[in-house]
């Protein structure tokens, strides 16, 4: 009997399942098995365990002012400590960084990107325990889509050139910091209805890819 590689899921409302509405919110989440996450573990099957740490509206490292819970690098270490014994954390997130309010540029969003790194790869320990680091692998979220409703028009104003630049930065930063990379922009868009968010079809793509990239690293 093979030990299961433990694999978590630290994302936003992409990895949390957000279906896309037309008036924008309040929505559902698509169930466990049409999420990218859901499709990704069922391919891998039972050698590996998938866990979801997926929040709406997360950030790489901001504190949002309309939320005290979305900062991802705040809660990231307890998550991690939490489902140690981990061999794999992937990342995906950025989108939200992209946000008006914010004022962040790309490169920004990556170097919030690289704190989180910073974080899994030193998570050796955990609480009272003598686990090793997990590796990591970091998404490039693909890039907005046409927004429909005008409060996301205002949310994300200028957050599609962002997200365009993204993923040049991700693969310099993974470069730099040795990790794994991928560009879900080179395979999937954002087709939802709302133009943030994924269809079923959106999530069942990335979880194929997803997964032929996790066999890859276990290779």
């Amino acid at each position: 009997m093979t030990n299961k590689k433990s694999i978590l899921c630290y994302g936003d409302s992409l990895t949390w399942g957000w279906i896309p509405v037309e008036e924008g919110a309040p929505t559902c989440r698509y169930p466990y098995e049409q999420r990218w996450t859901g499709v990704m573990g069922g391919l891998l099957g039972s050698d590996f365990h998938v866990i979801e740490e997926g929040l709406s509206a997360r950030t790489t490292s901001l504190d949002d002012p309309t939320d005290p819970r979305l900062n991802g690098s705040s809660y990231l270490p307890s998550a991690l400590a939490s489902h140690l014994p981990l061999d794999l954390v992937i990342i995906m997130l950025g989108t939200n960084d992209t946000k008006a309010f914010f004022h962040r540029s790309a490169f920004e969003i990556a170097n919030g990107v690289s704190k989180l790194i910073g974080q899994v790869i030193s998570c050796a320990g955990g609480v009272g325990t003598s686990y090793s680091a997990p590796k990591v692998l970091l998404v490039a979220p693909p890039p907005l889509g046409k927004l429909k409703h005008i409060w996301f028009q205002g949310t994300f104003e200028g957050g599609l050139e962002k997200t365009l630049e993204l993923p040049k930065y991700y693969a310099a930063l993974a470069d730099f910091m040795n990790i794994e990379f991928l560009n879900a922009g080179d395979f999937i868009t954002t087709d939802g209805v709302d133009g943030i968010h994924f269809t079923v079809e959106n999530n069942a793509a990335l979880g194929k890819v997803i997964m032929e990239k996790v066999k890859m690293i276990f290779s």
